[in-house]
């Protein structure tokens, strides 16, 4: 009988035998790093799974699983459980999400949770018909209980782990057999010494680097336009006083009207904020000094070629050391952001760093209240997305680059704690070491504080990962492992740059609305619309249903419709095709009227702009008046039904560019706008998804 003691995170009473410790330890001191076949079987005789290796234990071959711990380079532990046997070998592209196998981060989930992610595989799927054929009770309790007992597994022997002397890299059963008891025709335990960790970044400075009282530049020339000259200029143009300005340049007292100074080491006040701009080759002195002087709180690192070709690498990493040595000291030394780096726009801090002349980007919208921020780790990704969709502006723009200091998980981090922030956009290319479980463990901070996390990685095939190693030196890592746990922490992972692009917008503009179920109204002129809107309800992991329209809802359509003169056109179901006559006012009524409906939880209305009755042009040649500025219009009337209305209305303006001014004109009052059916309840299908998950972390964390 053995003595066991609780895993850190009481894993629902999960207990850790003591005695394994000493035998991982005792394994790695033999210089061996994998256990044998009768430590194997002392190991799993712990977790109760039988091992069996000769099959006269598990029956007939019905179900196979594979079930395993696996430490990565990203997230630490990772438990996974799908296929196993023969079917682990398919290729996961050709099922949908979640169906082969599912994953999670072990420090993120539990035994309930996991056990409820894995019943939306097909193994669990075949294990109920079995269940259901033979009279036999579903396996939840086995498997609720193995899960337990591998996640207690983890949390002792997790990298980070506090006393983890021996960290697990790899549990694997497989193929694992389930019945009254859980027997393994084959297991393996792979152990490792846990790694050094980086010393953790003061991520509290990062204030002052999105808020800077005072900043420094160097690298401004004094006569021609260089990148140091265009940032001045922009910090000029975007608010920032001169005052609150230094350029270090010897030889120099004054340009474009902004004091020079000799040196750091001339300087009369420590700065918030330096800005380098320098050669990449001046940049490996330039921190020494830094850091040695202690002149600067954080540190804008624009140079390329710091660790993202061969011959930098190394020279790169000695700097990336030196930083993070100084992160030891007692005020954690300075912050670096970057390098190959585009800058920031912090609104609230009033500067703008970015290199990208001014004319070459869209004028900020001056919106009252800004509440999203947009992380990247490309500079060009933030760009082309300001330039391509109008209705972005985010109250702070961050630029990565390659993290030879702050990480994704350290802004995603202090960024998930502000107050005012409600959408958090982020382009990954890659992790350093464990950040991917920082990120994670951020994301889910986020969620938990109620702001909504939206994020695009790249690097999903062969040759995009070797891009991503290229550019910013990074682990580029398993794109399905990446999106699998992702989602589970909360976060909304888009497989497009458009994906993405409608899951950011959609979450700016819906993020008061409530989403209180799945049940979907909607309504169009035409009826290549309305059959549109039906057949977009569905995801790989989540689906929409047309809902059952409440009696009432369904006379207040026939009322509407009669005083429109349209009910002997038009038939009243789900979706409705109301019909090209139908006006402005026929249109906003009848969606008002299904947000309404105790039975919809959201509407979709194609507004037909297209249509004689609706006001959807600028101006009309043909009926003065009758556009955009008649007060009878969509873009007069819909604000205020959005706004009196707590459900989600998205409006379809399914038109080309004849109709951008009306779908402009709606979207700078806050309604949130498609430009065609079937892109927007996607969106709309995929946002809900992900707003029903963040309720649910947030109910199981109460």
């Amino acid at each position: 009988m053995h003595m066991y003691i609780e895993s850190k995170s009481r894993r629902d009473g999960a207990l850790v035998n003591p005695e394994t410790r000493a035998m991982f330890l005792h394994v790695l001191a033999d210089g061996r790093h994998a256990l044998d076949a009768t430590e194997l079987g002392i190991l799993l005789s712990d977790l109760d799974v039988q091992l069996d290796a000769d099959g006269t234990a598990a029956g007939p071959a019905n179900v196979e699983l594979r079930l395993g711990l696996y430490n990565t380079a990203e997230f630490g532990i990772v438990i996974r459980a799908g296929f196993g046997g023969l079917d682990a070998e398919l290729d996961q592209a050709n099922f949908r999400k979640d169906s082969a196998a599912v994953s999670a981060i072990a420090e993120l989930t539990d035994a309930d949770d996991f056990l409820a992610l894995f019943q939306r595989t097909i193994v669990y799927q075949k294990l109920a018909v079995l269940a259901a054929r033979s009279g036999q009770p579903l396996p939840d309790v086995q498997l609720r209980a193995c899960f337990a007992r591998l996640l207690a597994l983890a949390d002792r022997f997790a990298p980070g782990a506090p006393e983890a002397s021996v960290v697990v890299n790899r549990l694997e059963l497989d193929p694992l057999h389930v019945g009254e008891r859980l027997v393994a025709r084959s297991a393996r335990c792979e152990l490792a010494a846990p790694s050094v960790r980086r010393n953790p970044r003061p991520i509290h400075k990062i204030d002052k680097l999105v808020h800077p009282e005072s900043i420094g530049i160097i690298g401004v020339s004094a006569s021609g336009m260089n990148f140091g000259r265009l940032i001045l200029g922009n910090l000029l143009k975007s608010g920032c006083s001169p005052a609150r300005v230094t350029i270090i340049r010897p030889g120099e007292t004054e340009i474009d009207g902004v004091r020079c100074v000799e040196s750091l080491k001339a300087l009369d006040h420590k700065l918030d904020l330096l800005i380098v701009a320098v050669a990449a080759s001046a940049v490996y002195d330039l921190v020494d000094e830094i850091i040695e002087t202690g002149a600067v709180e954080s540190v804008m690192l624009i140079p390329g070629d710091l660790g993202e070709t061969k011959k930098s690498r190394e020279p790169a990493a000695a700097l990336a050391a030196r930083i993070n040595a100084a992160h030891a000291r007692a005020d954690g030394g300075p912050i670096f952001v970057g390098a190959n780096c585009l800058g920031v726009v912090s609104h609230p801090g009033s500067y703008d760093s970015w290199f990208i002349p001014k004319e070459r980007m869209p004028k900020p919208r001056n919106t009252a209240e800004r509440t999203s921020v947009l992380i990247s780790q490309s500079g060009a990704f933030m760009v082309i997305r300001l330039t391509m969709n109008p209705w972005l502006d985010p109250r702070y723009m961050v630029a990565l680059g390659n993290q030879t200091d702050l990480t994704h998980g350290d802004m995603l981090s202090y960024f998930a704690g502000r107050p005012e922030i409600e959408t958090i956009g982020i382009y990954v290319e890659g992790f350093k070491e464990l950040d991917g479980l920082d990120f994670a463990r951020a994301v889910r901070r986020a969620v938990l504080n109620g702001k909504q996390v939206v994020v695009y990685k790249s690097g999903k095939t062969a040759a995009g990962m070797a891009g991503v190693m290229g550019h910013t030196a990074s682990v580029a890592g398993d794109p399905v492992l990446f999106e699998s746990v992702v989602r589970h922490a909360g976060a909304m992972v888009a497989e497009d740059f458009s994906t993405f692009d409608d899951l950011l917008y959609m979450a700016g503009a819906l993020h008061h609305k409530k989403i209180g179920g799945h049940r979907l109204a909607g309504l169009s002129g035409a009826g290549s619309g309305a059959v549109a809107i039906a057949d977009a309800t569905g995801s790989d992991t989540f689906s929409m249903e047309m809902a059952e329209l409440d009696g009432t809802t369904v006379t207040r359509l026939g009322e509407i419709l009669a005083a429109k003169r349209l009910d002997a056109l038009v038939e009243i179901r789900n979706p409705i095709d109301i019909n090209p006559g139908a006006d402005d006012e026929a249109h906003l009524q009848i969606a008002e009227a299904l947000a309404q409906d105790p039975n919809v939880d959201a509407v979709v209305v194609g507004l037909d702009p297209t249509a004689p009755s609706v006001r959807g042009l600028e101006t009309s040649a043909l009926r003065p008046g009758f556009d955009l500025g008649d007060p009878k219009g969509t873009v007069h009337l819909m604000p205020a039904i959005v706004e009196r209305n707590d459900k989600p209305i998205v409006g379809i303006v399914d038109g080309g560019s004849l109709y951008d001014a009306m779908a402009e004109r709606l979207m700078d009052q806050g309604v949130c706008v498609f430009r065609d059916c079937a892109r927007g309840t996607r969106a709309l299908v995929r946002y809900a998804e992900a707003r029903r998950s963040a309720e649910a972390i947030r109910d199981r964390n109460r």
